[in-house]
């Protein structure tokens, strides 16, 4: 098992360093939900499938490092509350052993 350490802040701006495995195919949305950093049912609404932003994110490191950004994500993003130019949807942010030391900080929760 291969694992890295990541740095979550949650939506109260708590400080979060969590271990993500790189080994089971897990996208940064659902290490969230593993760790349980945000409320049940307020994050990976759709699932993963880069449909509803509920799991959008700030990069705070490491962003060149990610994966170019899908026409699915961009369309999302363009309709999400509280965009940033760093904003990403963490479904769409594979765990890979590259983004060891990642820190992100979870966007407020869309009302």
């Amino acid at each position: 098992m291969s694992d890295i350490k990541i740095t979550i802040i949650d939506r109260e701006g708590e400080a979060h360093h969590v271990e993500a495995p790189t080994d089971m195919n897990m996208n940064l949305m659902e290490v969230v939900r593993m760790h349980e950093l945000a409320p049940e049912g307020t994050i990976g609404i759709c699932g993963g499938m880069a449909m509803c932003a509920s799991c959008q994110c700030y990069i705070l490191s490491h962003e060149h490092l990610l994966p170019e950004k899908s026409y699915e994500e961009e369309d999302m993003l363009d309709q999400a509350f509280f965009v940033e130019d760093n904003s990403r949807l963490g479904c769409q942010i594979p765990i890979i052993s590259e983004l060891e030391g990642l820190e992100v900080k979870l966007a407020p929760e869309s009302t």
